[in-house]
């Protein structure tokens, strides 16, 4: 009778646990069991690494084998067990030492030729393993550099099974082909999450490359709203006809972010492996991610979902950074309003029969509106063919408890011939209200320091009316406001929070009357004229104004 164990990890979400792999033989009619909780895709694995195996060079042990996989109270599934298992096996026939294999982890799938191949979810199995103690992973190649993220952790990067036979062995390490660019190993990145549903787009990185605010012509108050959006991480609903450039303003937004910390690298990291879209060669974000689903998504592909153990959804996937909703109006009202939870925890716990598992869900929400159907409604230069009930309809989609967690709501007017033409003079760029949005961001940090909290978004207002209040007098506008009932008590908070983000790009020590009018202007969507004063410091451009 032969006994040997190794590791290997378990995904629930984007959090993993580490699991045993035993392998005992037995003298008796040859057969194959794994136990443990495997799902449908982890007891495939018997086929493939028994192939593996055999096209190795390495006989099959001809006795009762059982593989068993512990915690057995755990869900497990996915290939990245293969090679635990293959490598538990052949320990267990005496083919490997079973001393040399007890303290590793090992990740990935393998082919019927014995390559080892990449799977989803390295650095969040890495994170776990090194959190158990453990301080030896083997991982495929092409996943060794993610693997390596992680400090104090030895990372073995194998490119087939016969050479990790070899190494554990202490034999001669054959070469092996590497993977070639563009063969289904190479491109595991570019797949999609699965059961996202159609209409789940990602454009890792920053969507704006390329891209500079200066290309927009006029909309003076959308940029300044922009940039408070970019500096607090507050909520933007982009309202106006089609054509107005909600979309172009939307996408270069990603260009005003900061680079993200090494911890939120790290997080945005460990949800993309997880859902398979790690750009090859790329194995750690740095910039932040722009996610913007088609009108047409599920309330699943939003959230997170799929057969068994749900994957992540685009809220998860734009966590640390955008999720940009064009045409908001035309998304379902289920999938619209199961946004609400995330806005205000920053994750969202998805339950079902195989399990309930968090994702991270921290990111800054971009939604563009048309007025009605046919765009023109409110128009003075076009007739509108939407009747009231339509408009009323169509404008209704957004509900309220959604749009009350929105801090700035901007009318985005039709572009004049002359911001068209640039006969006002260009905009900024990107690069000097990047500028801006940084040191307004430490000058939140510096203030922040010691709370759990990083920017004014994430503030509770509590804090906001009582450790941290603005210049005396300055609320009167806001405090008449919510007795008229144009504003509610978290509208109310939402008010103060972007008033702090508005003094930070002014350099104020604490919000004046003025900050919280452009607060109370963007909030409430009334011109005060506000934001066309505070647009007319930056630029000679005429503003835009917020209605």
């Amino acid at each position: 009778m032969g006994f040997a164990r190794t590791c290997s990890v378990a995904l629930v979400g984007v959090e993993g646990v580490v699991v045993e792999v035993q392998a005992d033989l037995e003298p008796g009619v040859a057969a194959f069991a794994l136990v443990g909780l495997p799902d449908k895709s982890l007891t495939e694995s018997k086929d493939r690494v028994r192939a593996a195996v055999v096209n190795s060079g390495v006989a099959w042990p001809q006795k009762k084998l059982t593989v068993g996989l512990s915690p057995a109270s755990v869900p497990k599934g996915g290939s990245g067990f293969d090679l635990a298992v293959a490598v538990a096996v052949l320990s267990a026939a005496e083919r490997i030492d079973p001393r040399e294999i007890a303290d590793l982890v090992m990740v990935g799938e393998l082919g019927l030729d014995g390559r080892v191949r990449p799977v989803r979810g390295i650095l969040p199995a890495v994170l776990a393993a090194a959190e158990a103690g453990y301080r030896q992973v083997v991982v495929p190649e092409q996943c060794a550099a993610e693997a390596s993220l992680v400090p104090g952790i030895s990372v073995l990067g194998v490119r087939s099974l016969r050479q990790l036979i070899a190494v554990l062995a202490g034999e001669e390490v054959p070469e092996e082909e590497p993977a070639e660019e563009g063969r289904p190993d190479a491109i595991l990145a570019g797949l999609m999450v699965p059961g996202a549903g159609a209409g789940t787009g990602l454009a890792p990185g920053s969507a704006s490359t390329g891209a500079d605010l200066a290309d927009v012509g006029g909309q003076e108050g959308a940029r300044l709203a922009l940039e408070i959006a970019a500096a607090g991480s507050h909520h933007l609903l982009l309202f106006g006809p089609p054509g107005a450039g909600k979309t172009m303003l939307a996408e270069r937004l990603p260009g005003l972010l900061p680079p993200l910390t090494r911890q939120e690298s790290l997080e945005v990291t460990a949800v993309h492996s997880v859902a398979g879209i790690l750009p090859p060669g790329e194995p750690l974000v740095t910039r932040a991610p722009y996610c913007a689903p088609h009108h047409s998504a599920t309330m699943q592909s939003l959230i997170g979902g799929g057969n068994g153990l749900p994957r992540p959804g685009a809220v998860s996937l734009a966590h640390r950074g955008i999720l940009f909703m064009d045409e908001a109006p035309e998304f379902t009202a289920k999938a619209l309003d199961s946004l609400r939870q995330p806005l205000e925890s920053g994750h969202v716990v998805v339950a079902r029969s195989a399990g309930v598992v968090k994702f991270p869900a921290r990111f800054l929400m971009v939604l563009a509106a048309n007025p009605c159907p046919c765009g023109r409604h409110g128009s003075q230069e076009a007739t509108c063919d939407c009747g009231p009930a339509t408009v009323r309809r169509y404008q209704s989609r957004l509900s309220g408890p959604l749009i009350d967690r929105v801090d700035l709501l901007v009318r985005v007017e039709a572009v004049t011939r002359s911001d068209l033409m640039g006969q006002g003079g260009r905009g900024e760029s990107t690069e000097p209200v990047a500028a801006r949005v940084r040191e307004a961001r430490e000058r939140a940090a510096a203030r922040l320091d010691g709370t759990p909290w990083t920017n004014n978004s994430e503030v509770p207002g509590h804090e906001l009316r009582t450790r941290w209040q603005p210049v005396p007098g300055a609320l009167g506008a806001a405090e008449r406001d919510m007795e008229r009932g144009l504003l509610t008590a978290r509208g109310f908070d939402r008010v103060l929070r972007v008033a702090w983000t508005v003094a930070d790009l002014a350099g104020h020590d604490r919000p004046d009357e003025a900050d919280l009018a452009v607060a109370l202007q963007m909030r409430t969507g009334i011109d005060r004229g506000a934001v066309r004063d505070r647009s007319a410091e930056r630029s000679p451009l005429v503003a835009g104004g917020v209605v």
